[in-house]
């Protein structure tokens, strides 16, 4: 049985936690986060650690309590030093490029696929040689709320996601690509 609940937050320099009701708000050098939590699940801000108490040992109570730990942990996280997720765009022709509209994406489409600027979500795109000596492009997608900084990945790779015949395409680094064998021809 997991007992990540019980585990208490500690609140690094900078950042200050305001609770008011089931609401609470972590405000530091990377923005401020707010988040509505579940009304029985109890949030105290005690000597710089946050803890997060349930109030009966039932299975759902159990879960709440544990998931409440760790999206405050997060918001935490966030604030102080901030979440990235890195992507890489394989393929000839293909790229990616930081413009003051967003992050504006040529990947095989007949016109230019455009990501809008999102408050509080920082783009940033650099070409690097691959591991198949190819210019591919990384992009960076930096902010301080964990859950908006995977949306937004996870939109960015679904406008082209690799392929598995020569493997072009927008993918998560370090993310395994299996390959098929193409047609024979006989």
């Amino acid at each position: 049985m997991s007992r990540v609940g019980f585990k208490p937050i500690e609140i690094p320099d900078g950042v200050t936690v305001d609770l008011s009701g089931h609401t609470i708000s972590v405000t530091g050098p990377k923005g401020k986060l707010t988040r509505s939590l579940h009304p029985s699940m109890k949030v105290m801000v005690e000597q710089g650690r946050i803890r997060v108490e349930r109030p009966s040992d039932g299975s759902g109570h159990r879960s709440l309590h544990g998931l409440t730990r760790s999206l405050v942990a997060n918001m935490v996280l966030g604030v102080s030093r901030g979440f990235e997720k890195v992507l890489e765009v394989w393929g000839i022709g293909y790229r990616a490029q930081v413009t003051g509209e967003g992050l504006a994406l040529s990947v095989g489409y007949s016109s230019v696929v455009t990501i809008p600027n999102i408050e509080g979500i920082e783009f940033v795109a650099e070409s690097v040689r691959g591991v198949e000596k190819e210019l591919t492009t990384k992009i960076v997608v930096r902010g301080a709320d964990k859950e908006r900084v995977g949306e937004v990945a996870a939109k960015i790779r679904s406008i082209r996601p690799a392929e598995p015949y020569k493997g072009k395409g927008i993918r998560y680094e370090g993310e395994y690509v299996r390959r098929k064998a193409g047609k024979t021809g006989i």
